[in-house]
């Protein structure tokens, strides 16, 4: 059927039943050859697939980033939390930011989605605010830790350092320093 005569149909059909009742799909399908369509959908297909993955990955990645800085406040507690809010988000947290963004996309996709982070910081004198590690295998990957150091006559900072299961988890590999006073800090996850 001509392509202008199957046009005319379809808008007479549509007038006729008031746009209620869709036109026949003999009137709206195209001469298209269905080698030429079948190669279509499975391209357009595979595209999808493949951003959804990348999506996925995306949307994965941003979770862990918003665990991660909900477990680093929750070590923090209000009292110190208060004081370093402010240079932890500017210079602290998009250091862990990278390397977390890092180390998932290096993982394969299969593997992305079996990487989670640990609840539960450490309070007291402890270093853990958070761990990342496999669910499958329950193993630690990536550490990551806050140290009080207090140099003599300096006042008391901490140290936002991190550890990889590379190297038994050994060194430190810094993520920088936060000055806290020269008197002494309370202790972690102390709450006003």
């Amino acid at each position: 059927m001509n392509r202008w005569m199957r046009k005319t149909l379809v808008i007479l059909f549509t007038i006729a039943t008031f746009g209620l009742v869709a036109p026949p799909a003999a009137l709206t399908i195209g001469e298209q050859n269905s080698k030429d369509t079948s190669f279509r959908v499975f391209e357009e297909k595979h595209v999808e697939i493949i951003r959804e993955t990348e999506d996925t990955k995306e949307d994965y990645i941003a979770d862990l980033l918003i665990n991660a800085k909900e477990q680093s406040y929750e070590k923090f507690g209000t009292k110190i939390g208060e004081v370093i809010d402010e240079e932890f988000n500017e210079v602290i947290f998009p250091k862990i930011e990278e390397v977390i963004t890092y180390f998932v996309n290096e993982q394969d996709d299969e593997q992305f989605k079996n990487i989670a982070i640990s609840k539960n910081p450490s309070g007291g004198l402890g270093e853990k605010i958070f761990h990342i590690y496999n669910r499958e295998t329950n193993e630690d990957v990536l550490r990551f830790h806050v140290r009080r150091d207090n140099p003599p006559q300096q006042g008391y900072s901490f140290n936002f350092h991190y550890h990889t299961y590379h190297d038994s988890f050994q060194s430190h590999k810094d993520l920088g320093d936060i000055y806290w006073d020269k008197n002494m800090p309370p202790k972690w996850k102390t709450y006003s």
